[in-house]
């Protein structure tokens, strides 16, 4: 059985690494554009199992599981996009302030078993919450010139110093933050008849 995450993502990969279980990483190629009318949980949930079907129609080893996995961010019902830069970032942390930003993260695992047998897939969304305390000016520019998170949609880093920015957090995996809930992760595998222990090995064994 091989693994593999459909993702060029260091932060999806140090996630799926807390599993000690081996698996190798490709980037996924697809159109991201969004569809018109479509709401924040299906388009997550259908770019993930877009990037799950893609790397799976092109690899050779037939027994191999394809994780999938896209997010974004919500406040007040508009999609947020990466700051990319510290203006825009410090403007959506104003904006947050005392406020609750919604996470959407699309999952899906694809089994590609034989050439003649569709794929199996598998695939949910999770939600989580995340409330920001009240903030000042000075506090965010401090945070954003020590973290700088210009790459991560909501403006920060929550495996980081972005945790001094929340108030609660509210959903069932933090991983979901980063963009690869974990323990709905297991589930899918579940759903396949996978038990992931059999697997797991000691991070000195493994074969990334």
């Amino acid at each position: 059985m091989k693994i593999i995450l459909a993702s060029s993502s260091t932060y999806r990969q140090s996630i799926l690494q807390k599993l000690h279980i081996p698996f190798s990483f490709t980037a996924p190629d697809i159109d991201e554009s969004p569809v018109a009318g479509e709401s924040i949980s299906a388009q997550v949930a259908r770019l993930a199992k877009n990037k799950a079907l893609v790397i799976a129609t092109e690899i050779t080893n037939l027994d191999s599981y394809v994780i999938g996995s896209d997010q974004l961010a919500s406040f007040n019902g508009e999609v947020l996009g990466k700051p990319g830069d510290f203006i825009t970032a410090r403007q959506q942390l104003l904006m947050f302030s005392g406020q609750t930003v919604k996470f959407y993260t699309g999952l899906c695992l694809v089994h590609s078993a034989t050439k003649q047998l569709a794929p199996q897939i598998q695939q949910t969304v999770e939600t989580f919450d995340v409330k920001f305390r009240i903030l000042t000016e000075k506090q965010i520019s401090t945070y954003l010139r020590i973290e700088q998170p210009y790459d991560c949609a909501g403006s920060f880093k929550c495996e980081g110093l972005g945790i001094a920015l929340f108030e609660s957090l509210d959903g069932r995996d933090p991983n979901t933050l980063i963009g690869l809930p974990l323990i709905a992760l297991i589930d899918l595998f579940r759903n396949m008849s996978v038990d992931l222990f059999d697997y797991m090995q000691p991070n000195n064994n493994l074969n990334m």
